[in-house]
């Protein structure tokens, strides 16, 4: 299939990032498009596919598709070393509350450990969810943003477009109301998955070990800590955690109350209920909230076709609509004036076409010697409109071969380069005609000279796909069957 065969994107959400990315890429300067803007206007019938489609075929050139495919491949790895990164800093902490020798640990101190990034985190979320307005960057400071940008960043390396994949997503995120919601279903994921690795890490030290739990202060009154407890069991009570009761919580410190394993065991169950209230069940839930807005605002993700970009695109889509074309006789088709070649062959992909391209003044068109099998299409007489017009036919018909004939005497230039290298790519093959004028004056010595000129030229050019011939006859497959006109 050719380079600029529309670009089918199965994923509507990746198709508009992409376009997003390619509208943000073309504000610091306008990309190359005549070639993907006919492609995506011959393939597409509806202005958003049509943009989509463009987008598409723009960011395979640049690079995009294979960025994405990249990203794809490295966020469950790079999300599997955060929810490592979290556990272990979770378990340092814990740890490091944790005496070396009589393994005595400070309950408050503990959970401070467990749950403070986590509870700084989820008050940020929340803020960017209730207030968008007042803090647009609070979204960022969550476990959700930073494995998109450094998942992004290791995707696309340094000369990447990372930074522009994250910035489209973000405004089409942001636009649709879900920002806060796609960030957090990563990050409410990364944290429940390492509330679940603690706890099972506790669960298991605190079954096989024998801790020593208790709260310590020098400053602090033990009332203190009672209201403390007491208000944090509140949560862990509702599903059946034992809460130390007064006795327990005030004991004096080497008590026997305050050792005894009735009271270690109250001490670890109620440690365990309020990670489990205040810790996993709300990432859980929210992970849950969170999969459903993005499930049910998901179809809002589409770039604002009525921004100024995009009118102006649609401006070029309109421009390349043909008018109203009166067919001409079925048997051999032929143009008064710059007129596109029928619609209804844009199906025929085994048509053999032959174009003329500033062709001298007079010399008739179709040529006399045009077979059955070959289509005559429009004589393109130099100018913009065109030029175009030929081109629109080639990327709506997409002919199996385009023969396009030239004058053997003129000179061929850049602009012939360009227009011979996208007839080639809407065509299964592209030949060259070079046609010597009936009134010519020119020597046969002359005329050789010409024709070898053409010929150095494609190869200098790169063009050694087409062929160039002497006459049509030769340029036209021997064995080929017969076309539909």
């Amino acid at each position: 299939m050719s380079s600029l065969s529309p670009a089918v994107m199965v994923d509507p959400r990746r198709a508009a990032v992409v376009t997003e990315a390619v509208r943000l890429i073309e504000e610091t300067g306008a990309l190359d498009d005549d070639a993907a803007l006919r492609a995506a206007h011959a393939a597409e019938t509806t202005l958003p596919r049509r943009v989509a489609s463009r987008a598409g075929l723009l960011g395979r050139r640049i690079g995009l598709d294979a960025e994405i495919d990249r990203f794809g491949h490295w966020a469950p790895w790079i999300g599997l070393a955060g929810v490592m990164l979290i556990v272990a800093a979770g378990l340092a902490l814990a740890g490091g509350v944790t005496g070396a020798g009589d393994r005595r640990i400070n309950v408050i101190a503990a959970l401070l450990s467990l749950l403070g990034v986590h509870v700084l985190t989820l008050v940020a979320w929340l803020a960017g969810l209730v207030l968008p307005v007042r803090l647009p960057g609070a979204s960022r400071l969550s476990l959700g943003w930073l494995w998109m940008t450094f998942t992004a960043r290791v995707a696309g390396g340094r000369q990447g477009q990372a930074p522009v994949l994250v910035r489209a997503a973000t405004r089409l995120l942001a636009r649709a109301r879900l920002l806060p919601w796609a960030v957090g279903i990563t990050s409410h994921a990364i944290w429940t998955l390492s509330f679940v690795a603690v706890l099972a890490a506790m669960l298991f030290a605190l079954a096989f070990h024998r801790y020593t739990l208790d709260w310590e202060t020098t400053i602090l009154e033990p009332r203190f800590f009672l209201r403390t407890v007491e208000l944090l069991g509140q949560g862990p009570a509702w599903l059946g955690f034992p809460v130390p009761d007064a006795a327990t919580v005030l004991a004096p410190r080497g008590a026997a109350g305050a050792t005894d394993a009735v009271a270690q065991r109250t001490w670890a169950l109620w440690l365990i209920g309020c990670i489990v209230v205040y810790g996993l069940l709300p990432r859980a839930l929210l992970l849950a909230l969170s999969l459903a807005m993005w499930r049910w605002r998901r179809g809002d993700l589409t770039p604002d076709l009525a921004a100024p970009y995009y009118r102006r695109l649609a401006a070029r889509f309109d421009a390349l609509t043909p008018p109203d074309i009166v067919d001409a006789d079925p048997g051999r088709p032929v143009a008064t004036g710059p007129a596109r070649a029928p619609a209804e062959d844009a199906v025929a992909g085994d048509v053999l076409a032959v174009a003329a391209f500033e062709l001298a003044p007079g010399m008739p068109w179709p040529p006399a010697e045009l077979p059955a099998r070959a289509s005559a299409w429009p004589h393109a007489d130099g100018s913009a409109r065109s030029r175009r017009e030929l081109l629109d036919a080639a990327a709506r018909r997409h002919p199996a071969l385009l023969v396009l004939a030239v004058r053997a005497a003129s000179s061929p230039d850049r602009g012939t380069e360009r227009l011979l290298r996208e007839l080639l790519a809407h065509s299964g093959a592209c030949s060259l005609w070079l046609v010597s004028e009936a009134d010519a004056r020119t020597d046969a010595a002359t005329d050789a000279a010409s024709r070898a000129r053409w010929r150095q030229w494609l190869r200098d050019t790169g063009l050694d796909a087409i062929v160039a011939t002497d006459t049509l006859a030769e340029a036209l497959p021997v064995d080929s069957t017969e076309a539909v006109a």
